[in-house]
């Protein structure tokens, strides 16, 4: 008996959605920072065991949106709660904010099993824990709830049984070789744009967008050219740094994650090029990927 289905994580910004993407599938495939939205697209993450296909979507933080991109990145978190046969709904024990009514309603409404997660459990004590998973029975009575720690890997290994039983028989949706539906490029891309997040402060990582423009293999070696896009001339200035000392260091920390990633060595490139306001601009929206 195969059982196969999609799982889709989903919560507010920084509950920890893309680290425990990353946790469940044992490899690196989402960026991860302490900023908020740090996830822009969403991500298939593809498990596989001889009797077992789970097809993970990560997306982008529930937000209420203040201009094209965020509006884009959310019609990629409401693609995900049209096709999930399980949903995991990821909730940071420390958050003191309102919670997404939103969310809350259609998990509700949606005939779908739903995993809620406690995360960040290693920051509450038991007392704490307990009224939080009190308060979150009443809001989702249906759901399953779990107290975890994502970045620890604390209770994450019950996860993947608990999904196991909860998804239907099917045959596999995906090659049992395949372990994103994402090309090459996408992650060349997202590990540059970490980099960009940690290293830069403000508004400057939000103005970015990043294009792989040649990817080629030869002789062992991987020859990469990316163009990072901001908006403004300013923001070009800042991105390259004094001497250019600011991209060498972005380039340099993108390089060596992406040799991990690839197993192989990397000749990166990188150029800084200044398209107006393209956060705001469908075209330029819909060329970078937002459709």
């Amino acid at each position: 008996m195969h059982k196969a289905g999609f799982v889709n994580i989903v919560g507010k910004p920084n509950a920890g959605k893309s680290t425990l993407l990353n946790q469940l599938m044992g490899e690196k495939l989402a960026i991860v920072t302490q900023k908020a939205q740090t996830t822009r697209h969403r991500i298939f993450g593809i498990y596989n065991e001889e009797d077992l296909q789970i097809v993970f979507s990560d997306t982008p933080g529930v937000l209420d949106p203040k201009y094209g991109l965020q509006e884009k990145m959310m019609d990629f978190v409401k693609d995900s709660l049209q096709d999930a046969d399980v949903f995991l709904f990821i909730v940071d024990v420390t958050d003191k904010a309102e919670q997404s009514e939103f969310l809350i309603e259609k998990l509700n409404k949606i005939p779908v099993p739903v995993l809620l997660l406690l995360n960040k459990i290693d920051q509450t004590n038991q007392e704490g824990l307990e009224k939080i998973a009190t308060e979150w029975h009443e809001r989702i009575p249906k759901a399953e709830i779990l107290p975890i720690s994502a970045l620890n890997a604390f209770n994450t290994d019950v996860i993947l049984p608990k999904l196991k039983s909860m998804l239907p028989e099917s045959p596999a949706y995906y090659d049992k070789d395949m372990y994103t539906d994402k090309p090459e490029r996408f992650f060349v891309n997202e590990a540059i744009r970490e980099k960009i997040l940690l290293n830069y402060d403000k508004e400057i990582p939000y103005s970015v967008e990043v294009v792989t423009e040649m990817f080629k293999e030869k002789e062992g070696i991987i020859f990469i050219d990316s163009i990072i896009y901001v908006e403004r001339d300013t923001q070009k200035g800042i991105i390259i740094g004094h001497k250019g000392e600011a991209i060498k260091k972005v380039g340099t920390e993108a390089r060596l994650d992406l040799e991990k990633f690839f197993s192989k060595k990397i000749h990166l490139n990188l150029f800084v090029k200044v398209k107006k306001d393209w956060r705001k601009n469908d075209r330029d929206l819909k060329n970078f990927g937002y459709r």
